[in-house]
């Protein structure tokens, strides 16, 4: 398994809508595997793989206490929302250290595919449900931030591109 570089906000690659996964082969598994390391290394709860740069429509959580129980999505869709929404603080691995209020469905139905290429559904709601729509975005070329102020987005692309020139000098 290996670390993967993630990419950070505004790089323009986190534009990239994903095509969906037709080949479910070792190679598929060695990713939602590398995905999964680099996610809990940030660490995180959520990472799609647009984040590093593949993009595929492949999505790894863990929204567990215990950092324990890997979920993989694999062709996500949306199938069902909730009419009552929730505001969450949202937080990004590919946004560090800025979190906002985003307003999302309380719960959603996902139908997604398994790393062997099987169907599965998932009812989700707290944390889950914030995560999968959030990583399902990345997905369709969207990062959180996009739901705040215009405003709010130029501060946090400044505060980005002033703490990236820091670590390069």
């Amino acid at each position: 398994m290996a670390l993967l570089p993630i990419l950070r906000y505004p790089d323009p690659r986190l534009k990239k809508v994903a095509t969906p996964v037709t080949q479910f082969d070792d190679k598929l598994a060695k990713l939602t595997q590398d995905m999964a390391e680099t996610m809990y290394a940030a660490p995180g709860v959520g990472l799609a793989a647009t984040q590093v740069d593949v993009h595929k429509r492949v999505i790894v959580i863990d929204v567990s206490e215990e950092s324990n129980k890997l979920m993989v999505f694999i062709n996500p869709e949306i199938i069902q929302t909730s009419a009552e929404c929730k505001s969450y603080d949202e937080g990004c691995l590919s946004v560090p250290g800025f979190y906002e209020a985003v307003e999302r469905p309380a719960t959603v139905k996902v139908r997604a595919q398994d790393v062997k290429g099987e169907f599965f559904e998932m009812e989700c709601d707290e944390l889950l449900a914030v995560c999968i729509q959030h990583e399902m975005d990345h997905l369709n070329g969207k990062v959180f931030v996009e739901y705040l102020s215009q405003l709010k987005q130029t501060r946090i692309k400044t505060k980005l591109k002033k703490r990236e020139k820091e670590e390069q000098a």
